[in-house]
């Protein structure tokens, strides 16, 4: 009863507070809801109280503040200030390829640069400027003093090349291309299909020789602007702050809203969830056009005052002696960063660190515990979001496996829930009433969110492109007439709220009359397989019904005992999550955040006559792999060998 008069005592103080008006119901819904359950009740909520009340504080900090900040017109420019203010002469960011710091003082003066020289050159607020270059200090200088002036950063995938490229500068409507002298070749290849009146600008060691007639260099001019501070546009927290592009896995690059409120609510919420401190040192690997990079890590410095070093690209055999060397007490991860770490030789670096805390998301079930384990990391701070999200979760208690929770006490508390699809079609499935209908524990479902778009921390603000930002709204999902994001994640729900991610709408397919991830299998197979890359994805066979599952294996040497490999696959996976098909390829493509291509290995199948790769097929009555024979595909087409 102790825990049930602090629960409804932080719910009276939240009433006081304001801006909960639903909430007036809640203490009488807590009590029913107890009631009703019983002891599995009062066991669930001994489990979660404190899990709860530590997610209801930190959601109430972050609110309060977004408050404040809206109501003083506050931007991310203006909260820095504050920073500065705090730390001035403390490291702020740490380029770790140069060794070059920057205090928080040399930022904020970088930055007021930025913006004189902008203003210089007839730059105004809401005009954009395009920023592609690799990660270093200089980057943050740049957006933020675009930010300092009301202009917007359009922050481009480095790795983009031609058409794409193009794209992406073309959709945002820039001014201008400041861009990384390491990029100059990329820059001359296309300058002439961006227009004329694109303004170029090189930054970095640069030969003139080498960029697009016409560029300016941009050192030389950032030394004579000024260092004050200029006047500030009238800007207010809800306003855009820069865009940041999506990973074009199935299609070129959507560039996603991301507004002041949005960069503060996604930094702020990682920082009070996971107990960080300003004295923390975080390593951050991650690319600075993303928002993990830029928002979840470089956020920490801009907003907390905490020190971040900045690795130019992600080195697997350097992680742990940079970690080392700057006393990182925090690391970043995503994807496969941690898979590609337990593939490295052991050396005593990677137990010598002050790491206590792995930052991230996408850290698979089946190797999270020999991770944590082999590098000595006591947390694991997983969360799920996405740059345009606002269903955010995070693994505030270091739950294995899981990227996140909802409270099973006050489920309405956080509004996001898990509704149930159609396994055929990944539709969601609407009740008579028309409204979707929510997963129970177990059953898996799409995360969505419901949008209110005068709250900051539950408004959605898409894309630039109109017709991008529809295909994520869908209504009447919690209640008749709402609106609510679609995430396109799949994720299962356990009996305290723990969600695990499950795969991604356009992944999981059906065989054997049950419903396969690809995540899992992906997962399991890299394990059994010494951490290679595996890509797992369904295909379709002619007079099958749903999708034989068919894994990609990047192992150029072919050293795998495919005999070997089929009898750990009877132990590992059921019959009917078991590929196929294999092929085995040189590599794996991969976006710039870790995420595998699978698009045209989807649309190739396993056809020996169109694939160049070697193709093995799961011999049913013998239970192993063997060659994938023209013959041996001609069969299978003509439904003379079973499956």
């Amino acid at each position: 009863m102790l825990h049930l008069a602090c629960c409804l005592a932080l719910l009276l103080g939240l009433r006081l507070l304001g801006g909960f008006p639903w909430l007036q119901v809640v203490p009488a819904s807590l009590i029913f809801y107890l009631g009703s359950g019983g002891w599995r009740s009062l066991h669930i909520f001994s489990r979660t109280i404190g899990r709860d009340l530590h997610a209801a504080w930190v959601l109430l900090q972050v609110k309060l503040c977004v408050r404040r900040h809206l109501r003083e017109r506050n931007t991310i420019p203006k909260i820095f200030a504050e920073t500065v203010r705090l730390y001035g002469d403390k490291p702020a960011l740490i380029s770790e390829g140069s060794g070059e710091t920057w205090t928080f003082r040399q930022l904020d003066q970088y930055s007021n640069r930025v913006a004189n020289l902008l203003l210089e050159r007839g730059f105004k607020e809401g005009d954009v400027v395009a920023l592609f270059m690799e990660n270093r200090s200089q980057y943050v200088g740049l957006w933020l003093g675009m930010a300092k002036i009301g202009v917007h950063a359009a922050l481009i995938n480095y790795n983009l090349r031609l058409e794409a490229l193009v794209h992406c500068v073309t959709i945002s409507n820039a001014r201008a291309v400041v861009f990384g002298s390491e990029l100059s070749d990329a820059m001359s290849e296309v300058h002439a299909s961006m227009g004329k009146t694109v303004q170029l600008f090189c930054s970095g060691d640069w030969d003139p020789q080498q960029v697009p007639q016409g560029t300016h260099c941009l050192e030389p001019l950032l030394e004579k602007a000024e260092t004050h501070l200029p006047s500030r546009p009238d800007c207010c927290f809800t306003d855009r702050l820069f865009y940041i592009y999506t990973s074009g896995t199935t299609g070129m690059p959507k560039a996603a809203i991301v507004v002041h409120s949005r960069y503060y609510r996604m930094a702020a919420l990682v920082y009070y969830g996971f107990r960080m401190r300003p004295d923390d040192v975080l390593y951050d690997c991650l690319p600075l056009y993303h928002s993990a990079g830029n928002i979840v890590g470089v956020g920490q410095c801009i907003i907390h005052g905490m020190t971040v070093v900045i690795k130019k690209k992600f080195s697997a055999s350097r992680f742990w002696d940079d970690c080392v060397k700057y006393n990182c007490t925090i690391v970043q991860y995503i994807g496969e960063i941690c898979r590609y770490l337990l593939n490295q030789p052991a050396r005593e670096q990677e137990r010598q660190h002050r790491v206590r805390m792995a930052l991230g998301n996408g850290l698979r079930m089946s190797i999270w515990e020999e991770f944590t384990g082999r590098f000595g990391i006591p947390q694991i701070a997983e969360f799920y979001g996405a740059t345009e999200c606002n269903c955010s979760l995070g693994n505030f208690d270091n739950k294995t496996g899981a990227c996140g929770f909802n409270s099973q006490i006050l489920p309405y508390f956080y509004p996001i829930r898990l509704v149930k699809v159609d396994e055929e079609t990944m539709d969601l499935i609407r009740g008579p009433d028309g409204v979707c209908i929510p997963c129970k524990p177990g059953e898996p479902g799409q995360l969505v969110g419901r949008i209110v778009q005068n709250d900051p921390l539950r408004r959605f603000d898409g894309y630039v492109n109109q017709s991008a930002t529809s295909k994520k709204i869908s209504q009447s999902v919690f209640k008749k007439g709402d609106t609510a994001y679609l995430s396109g994640d799949i994720m299962v729900m356990d009996e305290c709220g723990y969600m695990f991610f499950k795969d991604r709408t356009g992944d999981t397919f059906r065989w054997k009359g049950e419903n396969v991830s690809t995540t899992e299998v992906e997962g399991t197979l890299s394990k059994l397989l010494d951490m290679k890359d595996v890509v797992v994805y369904g295909v379709e066979v002619p007079g099958a019904e749903g999708k034989a599952g068919m894994a990609a294996v990047a192992d150029p040497s072919f050293s795998c005992d495919l005999e070997v490999f089929g009898r750990d696959l009877e132990k590992a996976l059921p019959p009917y999550a078991r590929p196929v098909f294999l092929r085995m390829l040189a590599k794996v493509d991969k976006t710039s955040t870790y995420k595998f291509q699978k698009t045209d290995m989807r649309r190739e199948g396993f056809d020996p006559s169109s694939v160049t790769d070697r193709l093995y097929f799961l011999e049913p009555s013998r239970g192993r792999y063997v060659d994938l024979s023209p013959e041996l595909h001609a069969a299978i087409l003509a439904g003379k060998q079973k499956l």
